[in-house]
């Protein structure tokens, strides 16, 4: 048993199927009484049925979320948010619904409440991200953790399969990665295998059955786990690479993170042959990197950086930018690996296999 430090975090987590029904009372445990309610312009009828469940704890409805939280849509919704004397916010839909909501919090200390209706996991951790200029910064301030998480698997049922599929991938690299971090402890590890465990046996039982409940809950189960480990530990290769891709190249998160992830654990396959073995196991295959390629082609999921909006012309720069400032890895890829990250990057655009 290795030396270790763990550090817990204080949040409210309702997890069930229709636990919807106990919003109002999240919202008083919390101490709201007016709500701004946070979604994207696809999910405004999501978003209106939430401010029609608060009724007078509703402040009103800013449905314009969008990926990787632009500087000048925070700043809006924080405007808006001031405007009508919001006392806490509630974030329905994913990860960019979410991080909308962390950038209002960071700037004004508002108590979120989070409603995930994917797997993307970012619920659960105290990280931000906001762009600007074309470059997505993220840091780290508790003040962003969302207070209280309602989960509930009957609205995921109706998450199309291609994000069901790509949202689930997106969570079981936060897993992963949180293997072999260099702060990871053994109850991450054991969140990490559970949450991996979970979303792989989900995911193939939803493309049969979208409507299957018991997928769903299983689903939404990982994510939580998932996230959790995302929360608490850090990340490493595959998280800068995507922050890079996404960010500075305008890609969908979670198709990132699915055609990326594969590549990144054969990068760091020699190095953290432990994490790899518990990673294989936990999807019944027989190597971490392509079990995960794997799970992606059998379900219906991209596979290749070409087939999301990456233009070939591109991945220089994505590579330069990505070992100009590298996260910890337990293999390193800082300006002497700048190589293997350009073949790493092509091969992903390619959508070959990893190696």
């Amino acid at each position: 048993m290795q030396d270790f430090v763990y550090t817990s975090h204080s949040q409210r987590v309702v997890f069930g199927i229709g636990s919807m029904k106990h919003l109002a009372r999240e919202i008083d445990a919390l101490g709201g009484c007016r709500a701004l309610v946070l979604s994207t312009p696809e999910q405004r009828t999501q978003a209106e049925r939430v401010a029609d469940m608060l009724g007078t704890q509703a402040a009103g409805i800013f449905d314009r979320a969008v990926m990787h939280v632009p500087i000048e849509t925070a700043r809006e919704a924080r405007d808006v948010a001031r405007r009508l004397g919001a006392d806490c916010a509630v974030a329905i839909g994913g990860g960019s619904t979410t991080g909308l909501g962390k950038a209002i919090a960071l700037d004004s200390g508002l108590p979120i409440l989070a409603i995930p209706t994917t797997y993307a996991g970012s619920e659960m951790k105290s990280i931000y991200g906001l762009t600007e200029a074309g470059v997505k910064k993220t840091g780290k301030d508790p003040r962003v953790l969302p207070r209280t998480v309602l989960y509930d698997p009957e609205l995921s049922q109706t998450l199309p399969l291609a994000m069901s599929v790509t949202s689930g991938i997106n969570a079981i690299a936060h897993a992963a990665e949180g293997l072999y971090a260099q702060d990871s402890n053994p109850v991450m590890d054991l969140m990490a295998v559970e949450g991996i465990t979970a979303m792989a046996r989900a995911l193939p039982s939803i493309r049969k059955n979208a409507l299957d409940i018991h997928a769903r809950t299983d689903a939404l189960y990982g994510a939580w786990l998932c996230g959790s480990v995302l929360g608490s530990v850090g990340m490493a290769l595959h998280h800068k690479l995507c922050h890079t891709l996404g960010g500075s190249f305008n890609l969908p998160h979670a198709e990132v993170h699915t055609v990326v992830l594969p590549h990144a654990l054969a990068f760091n396959a020699g190095a953290a042959p432990i994490a790899m073995a518990r990673i294989a196991k936990a999807l019944g295959s027989a190597s971490a990197a392509a079990g995960l390629y794997a799970l992606a082609r059998d379900n219906g999921a991209p596979t290749a950086l070409k087939d999301i909006g990456m233009r070939a012309e591109d991945l220089d720069r994505a590579a330069d930018l990505a070992v100009s400032n590298p996260y910890w890895n337990p293999r390193p890829f800082g300006p002497t690996e700048r190589g293997a990250i350009r073949a790493l990057l092509q091969r992903a655009w390619d959508g070959e296999p990893p190696r």
